[in-house]
């Protein structure tokens, strides 16, 4: 079964942008870390926020989903799924394929994990405190375990990895 995985930057205080929505504070990763990430993963599902800010063109060769009812047209390889379809993603779960990166934005993430469909989370703990800004977390509708099972310190920032405790979909 393909996996949800949730990677990304978060402030020491919590928050995924600073508060005019900004990511300068956010160091990219290496090269072989994003390589590795990417090894494993065919489709992505993004935000209209994230989309309009990344783009399709920004990890080509994956299926882009954006999650949206106001966005109009789409690129070629993207993908758009609208509030009353959103039943189609446990269908593509028991398709074959490779994980599923879960890119953003932050009411996106709200909705998968209030669904239980994030598998995993690989969050970069980056040692700055924002004081405000867009929360990673906000609006969860009960407690949700997840288990530690991988930490790594690199020069720029601290990684987790943390896997749903009673994930169904195992690699």
């Amino acid at each position: 079964m393909r996996k949800i995985i949730l990677s990304v930057a978060v402030s020491l205080d919590g928050f995924i942008e600073g508060p005019k929505g900004e990511y300068d504070w956010c160091p990219p990763p290496s090269k072989t870390e994003m390589a590795e990430f990417l090894s494993d993963i065919d489709t992505i599902f993004m935000g209209r926020k994230s989309y309009e800010l990344a783009g399709s063109n920004m990890f080509p060769g994956k299926e882009h989903y954006v999650f949206s009812d106001t966005l109009n047209g789409k690129a070629k390889g993207v993908y758009i799924i609208r509030s009353n379809m959103f039943k189609s993603v446990h269908l593509m779960l028991q398709e074959k394929g490779k994980n599923i990166w879960l890119f953003g934005g932050a009411s996106l993430i709200t909705t998968f994990i209030n669904e239980n469909l994030v598998d995993e989370m690989w969050l970069a703990f980056v040692p700055i405190i924002l004081g405000g800004g867009k929360p990673l977390f906000q609006n969860i509708a009960e407690r949700k375990k997840y288990k530690l099972t991988e930490s790594t310190v690199t020069g720029e920032y601290l990684s987790v990895k943390l896997v749903k405790n009673n994930s169904k979909h195992k690699k």
